[in-house]
């Protein structure tokens, strides 16, 4: 009789999980798939001249786009110790774990506990008439929970995990990419700032050999003491010039120092003369940012997340099917624990279908779904701020390509009139105002020559980083 009661219970079970794992074909979650971008990726890049292939600078590993060698060390040794990047990758540490985590969700949870339980008996109850003093009951038990993903909410988590795990890779990658333009910039800024102090000492000579012509002038009386006091005044300023250029050199170093994850310090380098960016300058078609830009592929890694979780939280108005089991040893007596009359075995299975819970999953389920669209209009947005960022960076790379012909004209022009004036007014022909404004002028040119030659490099690294280049 016994066998027939529990092989009936056993096929009521059998009978649920059938059931379950025909209903796993009935899934209420969707698959992603990802929102419609063509009229975005179009005309992502403001220029006249659209790219028609998805070859683009960004796939250029930076080894090969930045030939510098004191460069390419920075770089190296930046990537390998900068605290930004070594806080994103505990980051994907944590978040592999929650993947992890999430693909574990179709196994069963178990446990083992063994317990020593007394109990003293009132006289006066229903047990303590029938036993007198106290019942010891000792055993070793092991519990089972498993749930069947009958609506995809198990999958749907798991997914969501993934999801997450990839989005603290593309942070990682984002962080990469934005530290190697970092020290590539800061690095440029260096050679130029180096440049500038070149032409500021060269100024400083040329003006304290100025000062003394301008003395034997006015011994001679063909200039006045203003003249002198003018010409003083503008060796002065040249050599506070080079105490604000001295500064920034010295910030600036800190600032690699800390790109690089070392103590402030002295880095050697090379001239900005040398720096040439040999690469064509492709773009590739603005579809390429969904794949090569980190942050827009973080972006959209937080959307698939946000609809998977929404999944999550449809499933949960629906009914779960869980399995529970527990078994083990259970004796009166301690040394009949190990025996096989002390065996037990319960099963139990079962339908929940939530009904009242104070509305909490309805307002997860309408959460989540305002979440989803939150993610998606991020996503966009982060897609627009890229095609922007490289229209900006390209405009500002031709622009400055044409700046620095016309810079170069500038200093040639200004050097000339500074040689001719201070010549006139060694023979008489011309006023020392004209002098003056003439080594001011060229000495600015210069300067913004230097400047010019900087932007362009600039512009270079930051079009490399807007189209998602150096995390490779």
């Amino acid at each position: 009789m016994k066998s027939i009661i529990k092989h009936k219970n056993f096929s009521k079970i059998t009978l649920l999980l059938i059931v379950a794992l025909t209903l796993q074909s009935c899934f209420v979650a969707q698959d992603y798939t990802r929102p419609d971008l063509e009229v975005e990726t179009e005309t992502l890049y403001r220029t006249d001249n659209l790219p028609k292939d998805s070859i683009s600078i960004a796939d250029l590993s930076w080894k090969t786009l930045f030939t510098d060698q004191y460069l390419q060390q920075y770089i190296e040794e930046g990537l390998q110790n900068n605290m930004d990047v070594r806080i994103a990758l505990q980051q994907i540490i944590a978040a592999q774990a929650y993947a992890k985590q999430g693909k574990a969700g179709y196994l069963p949870s178990v446990s083992v506990g063994a317990n020593a339980t007394h109990q003293e008996l009132s006289k006066n109850s229903q047990f303590g008439a029938l036993f007198n003093g106290a019942i010891d009951t000792y055993d070793i038990t092991a519990n089972l929970s498993w749930e069947a993903d009958i609506w995809g909410k198990i999958r749907s988590n798991k997914r969501a995990t993934q999801a997450a795990y990839l989005q603290s890779v593309a942070g990682h990658q984002a962080v990469k990419t934005q530290l190697i333009s970092n020290i590539a910039n800061t690095y440029y800024n260096l050679l130029a700032l180096d440049a500038q102090l070149e032409v500021t000492k060269q100024t400083i000579i040329t003006r304290d050999s100025s000062v003394t012509t301008i003395n034997a002038l006015k011994e001679a009386g063909q200039v006045t003491q203003v003249a002198v006091d003018q010409n003083i005044a503008q060796y002065n300023n040249a050599k506070a010039l080079q105490v604000d250029i001295e500064i920034a050199i010295f910030q600036t170093e800190n600032m690699l120092s800390i790109l690089l994850g070392k103590t402030p310090q002295h880095f050697e380098r090379s001239s900005l003369d040398i720096q040439k960016i040999e690469q064509d300058i492709k773009l590739g078609v603005p579809a390429t940012l969904l794949s090569n830009r980190p942050d827009v592929m973080a972006a959209e890694y937080d959307l698939i997340q946000s609809f998977e979780l929404t999944n999550v939280a449809k499933s949960n108005l629906y009914p779960s099917l869980t399995l529970t089991a527990s078994g083990g040893l259970e004796s009166l007596e301690l040394d009949n624990l190990i025996n096989a009359n002390s065996l037990f075995a319960t099963i139990v299975g079962g339908l929940t279908q939530p009904i009242f819970n104070q509305r909490r999953l309805k307002t997860q389920k309408e959460v989540a779904i305002a979440q989803q669209e939150q993610a998606l209009l991020e996503f966009k947005k982060t897609l627009l701020i890229a095609g922007n960022e490289v229209s900006n960076a390209l405009f500002s790379y031709e622009s400055e390509v044409k700046k620095f012909e016309f810079r170069k004209n500038e200093v040639e022009a200004l050097r000339t009139a500074e040689a001719n004036s201070e010549e006139l007014l060694k023979n008489g022909y011309a006023n020392y105002l004209d002098l003056l404004t003439a080594r001011e002028s060229a000495l600015n040119a210069e300067l913004n020559i230097i400047d010019s030659k900087l932007q362009q490099l600039v512009s270079i690294v930051d079009l490399y980083e807007a189209l998602g280049g150096g995390w490779r």
